[in-house]
């Protein structure tokens, strides 16, 4: 067997077990968080605070997010990956049970921002994690996993509530119950993980800003394209008399089409190239913005919003994608927690914007924003390809 088969077949073997370890951890973290988004909001209506507060009050998990990102690069050398990890899972439980015992929405600002300050670090170190142990020729497909299996995590969140409810301490139990298994999940996996990269410079957030703006504002496109359906595409349903309830089932078809296209946009990014797969993405985000008005009330709507589940995703797991081909080391980590804080920025920024949009132009203020939003991504993008 010669020395190049041999580092063939070094290079070919994936630790399943790590990987395994990394993605049930992060999707029992989903479950969570996917859980306490919806719940919390249910009880603040219930109190009968208005709808901008209770926008405001949801805007504290990303606010989190935002401002531990450029933190945790330097916490995860100094305390380990694995250990930080679990200190996460162990402060974000915590946090939900005095969220669930001080229902009250001034105490529960500061409350939320916390647990999007607890929650960030544990993403960012498990994609670092998976990238880091990844094989480059399989890349593509395993961050596409990794993307389905956490958004359906993120779903299996509020269907949980079908179950438990939204009152009294059951559904909080869940979550409380869903952080503690993250972090168990973690301390059992610890041993079969890597060592937190410490080769090459180390690279702030802001740095690295500079080396890859592109991917910075597909996070970001991202983040504010989800954002902005998420929390608008009811009330532009209502705009054009459409039930409550059909409503919810096509952002129900969004979610799923974010959890199912990924592993296809995966092996794509394998065959065409992360970059070209990433246009496809924001073209094809682009497109269904032109239709949605004319189709809405039409059968054709339910494809059109599967597949924007899917391709409005597509771009971060794209994003993944090039991250962990163009990057090593610690600047792999900070390139992880610029992700963090472009996408939280997108969370935050999207929907204020286009709901002003529907404010000043109407309820076709939604398909322009997310419409402008892809062309000036979709342009920068064709700009670069036609350069390299």
């Amino acid at each position: 067997m010669t020395a190049a088969s041999t580092t063939s077949q070094r290079e070919d073997r994936v630790p399943w077990a790590a990987m395994a370890g990394i993605i049930a951890t992060v999707t029992v973290f989903a479950v969570a968080q996917g859980l306490t988004y919806p719940l919390l909001s249910f009880i603040l209506e219930r109190q009968g605070l208005t709808s901008g507060l209770i926008g405001l009050s949801a805007a504290m998990t990303p606010l989190g997010f935002i401002i531990s990102a450029p933190l945790i690069p330097a916490l995860s050398r100094r305390a380990g990956g694995a250990r930080l990890a679990i200190l996460c899972s162990i402060l974000a439980a915590l946090t939900l049970v005095v969220i669930a015992w001080i229902q009250q929405v001034w105490a529960w600002m500061p409350l939320r921002f916390l647990l999007g300050f607890f929650a960030n670090p544990l993403y960012v170190i498990s994609e670092t994690w998976l990238i880091t142990i990844t094989p480059a020729q399989r890349r593509g497909r395993i961050m596409g996993l990794y993307s389905s299996i956490v958004s359906a995590g993120f779903a299996v969140g509020p269907l949980s509530l079908s179950l438990a409810g939204t009152e009294g301490w059951p559904p909080f139990i869940i979550g409380v119950t869903a952080f503690l298994a993250c972090g168990l999940i973690a301390l059992a996996v610890a041993p079969h993980l890597p060592d937190m990269p410490v080769e090459g410079e180390a690279t702030s957030v802001g740095g690295f800003l500079r080396l890859a703006p592109t991917l910075l504002f597909a996070v970001f496109t991202a983040a504010a394209f989800e954002q902005i359906l998420l929390s608008l595409f009811a009330v532009y349903g209502a705009a054009l008399g459409s039930a409550e309830r059909r409503v919810a089932s096509l952002i129900t078809v969004f979610v799923a089409g974010n959890a199912v296209l990924q592993i296809l946009l995966g092996r794509a990014a394998e065959r065409f190239g992360a970059k070209r797969t990433m246009l496809f993405c924001v073209l094809a985000c682009l497109t269904g913005c032109l239709p949605l008005p004319f189709i809405f009330e039409t059968w054709l709507v339910w494809p059109l919003v599967f597949v924007w589940g899917g391709v409005s995703f597509g771009l971060y797991t794209t994003s993944l994608i090039q991250l962990g081909e163009r990057f090593t080391g610690r600047t792999l980590i900070a390139g992880n927690a610029a992700f963090a804080l472009a996408w939280g920025i997108g969370g935050i920024a999207g929907s204020p914007a286009a709901g002003l949009a529907m404010q000043l132009i109407g309820h076709q203020g939604l398909p322009l924003s997310l419409g402008l939003l892809s062309s000036v991504l979709a342009v920068v993008l064709w700009t670069e390809e036609r350069r390299g």
